[in-house]
């Protein structure tokens, strides 16, 4: 299993950058994890958008999910000129409904998945996907929003959006990779309470989760990554990875 970072920054990119999107592969499954501003661009960098198997979005926040739209007309065009078979399987929450409901109609691109009709397992929505087993968690945001876990031999974990929670701790432990939210330093906490992570908060959520490997992201373009980075691996207690854009990583 193999994680490419395609963006990173929230909720606008620096110049040439982008935001949340992250290709995951195993084999010959590809699952693109949310599709924020110019990470579908960058995700033609390394991957034909016709190969991919499956995108998650994980809430409807439009760093998260705006370039839906352009990829829509894409899967739409290859299949209408036969070079792609198949709609795009989309998973993605109910709420608010008037973006669900309207990326639910374009069915001549996507096979729209509601992740809140999923079976319910031990507290997760829980779903196969061409060998992979993919969970997810309801998180602590201003929208309706879920962290991911998907799982073949090695196991990876994506927050998401989400405030600190014991629910999270769970749901990561032990994980091969945990990609987290960084959304901010320890002094922005006030600023960030009920709906994101200080780096310092995904360092504890790694450290108390046991991860073998914490990856973080999200990062607001004004920060400096390498300050983020060293209050992350405070909280960790150790090394802690920074999500660097086009960057593939081994999980």
């Amino acid at each position: 299993m193999q994680l490419t970072v395609l963006g990173c920054w929230a909720p606008y990119p620096r110049a040439g950058g982008a935001c949340s999107g992250y290709l995951l592969q195993d084999g010959d499954i590809n699952i693109m994890l949310d599709i924020g501003h110019g990470s579908l661009s960058r995700l033609m960098q390394v991957l034909d958008f016709r190969d991919l198997t499956a995108l998650v979005i994980t809430h409807f926040h439009p760093d998260h999910y705006c370039d839906v739209y352009a990829l829509r007309h894409a899967v739409a065009g290859a299949i209408r000129y036969k070079s792609r078979q198949n709609p795009l399987t989309l998973f993605m929450p109910s709420e608010p409904a008037e973006n669900f409901t309207k990326l639910a109609g374009y069915n001549d691109a996507f096979e729209v998945k509601s992740i809140d009709s999923l079976p319910l397992e031990g507290g997760t929505r829980t779903t196969q996907l061409a060998g992979l087993k993919l969970r997810f968690l309801p998180t602590v945001h201003k929208l309706p929003s879920y962290a991911v876990n998907i799982e073949s031999s090695t196991r990876f974990v994506y927050t998401g959006d989400t405030a600190y929670t014991q629910e999270l701790v769970g749901f990561a432990k032990g994980a091969d990779l945990l990609l987290s939210e960084a959304s901010g330093f320890d002094s922005d906490a006030a600023h960030l309470a009920g709906s994101h992570m200080t780096a310092k908060q995904a360092g504890q959520l790694g450290q108390r989760a046991g991860v073998k490997k914490l990856m973080i992201t999200h990062f607001w373009p004004e920060y400096e990554q390498a300050d983020l980075l060293t209050q992350a691996e405070e909280g960790f207690g150790g090394q802690v990875e920074l999500a660097r854009e086009g960057r593939t990583y081994k999980i």
